[in-house]
């Protein structure tokens, strides 16, 4: 039976001040009568925990710099981005967090390919750079998963996840007055949106959701393209260097020995100093 993975001090320290903070944000939601807020931290509790519980259950090993990075992420994104409004009072707030998300799930990717590439149903070794380009896909079908999400829960449920823009312009070939397949630009001196004047009030016009959605994908692309060139190297060059196995779930194999994710050999168990070789004891 796999051990289970012992915890660094560093991450059970990170996971229970996060857990504490996120207990006390609850309880100071509840006391308010947010109950949509209380949810909130109660799903980033389970958030925190899923790292574990996917570690047992596909019998992975989170190396402890990932399993910190994504802890951090769900604090950021749901208590103080969410909860505390930073992604109004930190205009960049959101653009880092997709981008990071890019990078991460970049990463993931990568051990995915592993998983399928060690199953015993898929016997093709994957080039490096099929792995980068499966580990891009992957982390911009995730990208473009959560802004279905966004959507889906705007629309449903009256909420605004897919922050607003205000434009002052617009391109636009539903303005043309001869009907061609030319866009007219137009610019907007002047809106008038029951009663308030918006140019006066806001400087533009309200563009929902759109711009947001593309700068969303464009900065998770970004993250997701510097992980993939970053891991097809580190298979090319058969898992030499420091940064990218921080970012990249490991397969467990038993013992620990044998081979890394993509068939790079791992030294062998050294002898404890009081066993002797087989060499040694026909010796004797």
């Amino acid at each position: 039976m796999q051990k289970e993975k012992p915890k660094t001090s560093n991450e059970l320290r990170v996971r229970t001040i996060l857990t504490i903070l996120i207990v006390i944000c609850a309880v100071r939601q509840f006391i308010n009568d947010d109950y949509q807020n209380v949810f909130i931290c109660f799903l980033s509790l389970f958030l925190l925990g899923l790292p574990r519980f996917i570690e047992k259950k596909l019998d992975l090993d989170l190396p402890p710099f990932l399993e910190v990075i994504i802890m951090l992420f769900i604090f950021s994104a749901e208590i103080m981005g969410e909860i505390n409004a930073y992604y109004e009072k930190i205009p960049m707030w959101d653009t880092m967090l997709h981008t990071i998300n890019g990078f991460l799930m970049a990463a993931i990717g990568f051990s995915l390919v592993d998983i399928f590439n060690r199953s015993e149903r898929f016997l093709v070794k994957l080039s490096p750079v099929f792995v980068a380009i499966v580990a891009f896909c992957f982390s911009m079908t995730i990208g473009v998963l959560w802004e279905f999400f966004e959507f889906f829960m705007d629309r449903t449920f009256a909420m605004d996840m897919q922050k607003d823009f205000f434009v002052t312009s617009i391109n636009s070939v539903a303005l043309n007055p001869t009907g061609a397949n030319v866009p007219i630009h137009l610019q907007v001196d002047s809106l008038l949106v029951n009663g308030e004047d918006w140019i006066a009030k806001y400087g533009g016009y309200l563009d929902i959701g759109l711009i947001d959605t593309m700068k969303d994908l464009f900065v998770n692309f970004i993250g997701a393209v510097v992980f993939s060139v970053i891991g097809y190297f580190y298979v090319k060059h058969r898992g030499r260097g420091r940064f990218a196995p921080k970012f990249i779930p490991i397969i467990n194999h038993g013992d620990g020995y044998g081979v890394d994710n993509f068939g790079n050999p791992i030294p062998e168990k050294p002898q404890k100093k009081d066993q002797k070789s087989g060499s040694e004891k026909r010796r004797e």
